[in-house]
């Protein structure tokens, strides 16, 4: 099936830059904000601005044209605050009624891996867990949501930690010591395969799936975020001696490269730096 118009729910700092690299692949792409000032730099980009907010019910104003596309892309995660889950919640029952109402058969959701919690060993897209956190909570709910409709299909995307260009990792641990868990793998993802695994989906009908999305190898958080904090000319960040391994996780990304065949750009975060 060919798709000829893309709408991405979200363009933020992976959205934006999404859509400016569909619009150049040839789709038609409408991009939605909720910053007024944010629609001329969409638009400079080659995609249809569109001012949407979900608060969480969507604004009397919106244009629902933008829900008649081929494929829908949402990037929304949960906003910081107490009611975070029911708050979440609603605001994708306030999408679904929109999509619903539309001409959306595919769905793709980009979600993260803090849906699944800390094991100590490597996670697949069948575990099954608690999140730890109540972001994580929200996203397994909207994901489930999405999931067991009928009327289109949905392929959820659980990425990583998002690193690269404008976002540093070297200043998130620099100047700070006595940093436990220095042992643990770290769990990220380069921009340029976030956006590479969804043009794959696209163009190649992977639909009705859950991938995680995270590079292959896993490096200590001590020597990733040290070596970060080099590379960028930041002050090095001191782990504890003792380099002690408490809570971790390995999300394994090995289903997304069997079922579609996708090379990472980035199989390293080292690599990435």
């Amino acid at each position: 099936m060919i798709y000829k118009k893309i709408s991405i729910l979200g363009c933020g700092w992976l959205g934006l830059s999404l859509g400016k690299t569909l619009a150049n692949s040839g789709y038609n792409v409408c991009g939605s904000t909720t910053d007024h000032e944010k629609l001329g730099e969409i638009s400079s980009l080659n995609i249809e601005p569109y001012l949407i907010k979900f608060n969480p019910s969507v604004n009397n104003d919106f244009n629902n044209s933008f829900f008649n596309s081929d494929i829908l892309i949402i990037n929304i995660p949960p906003k910081r605050r107490e009611d975070i889950v029911s708050y979440h919640l609603k605001q994708f029952k306030s999408i679904l009624d929109c999509i619903l109402k539309g001409e959306i058969k595919k769905v793709i959701l980009v979600s993260s891996t803090s849906v699944y919690p800390n094991n100590n060993g490597e996670i697949d897209e069948k575990f099954i867990g608690v999140p730890e956190k109540n972001s994580g909570v929200a996203l397994l709910q909207v994901e489930n949501l999405l999931k067991e409709q009928k009327g289109f299909e949905t392929t959820v995307l659980r990425f990583g930690g998002l690193i690269g260009y404008d976002r540093l990792p070297g200043r998130f641990l620099s100047g700070k010591s006595d940093i436990k868990n220095g042992s643990a793998p770290v769990n990220l993802i380069h921009r340029d395969d976030c956006i590479g695994i969804i043009q794959n989906i696209i163009e190649n009908n992977h639909w009705g799936e859950v991938f995680n999305g995270v590079m292959p190898f896993h490096p200590s958080r001590s020597s990733f975020y040290i070596k970060a904090a080099e590379v960028e000319g930041m002050s090095l960040p001191v782990f504890c001696e003792t380099n002690d391994l408490n809570e971790f996780k390995i999300v394994l990304s090995t289903y997304l490269v069997e079922r579609t065949a996708y090379c990472f750009k980035y199989n390293s975060p080292l690599e990435a730096l």
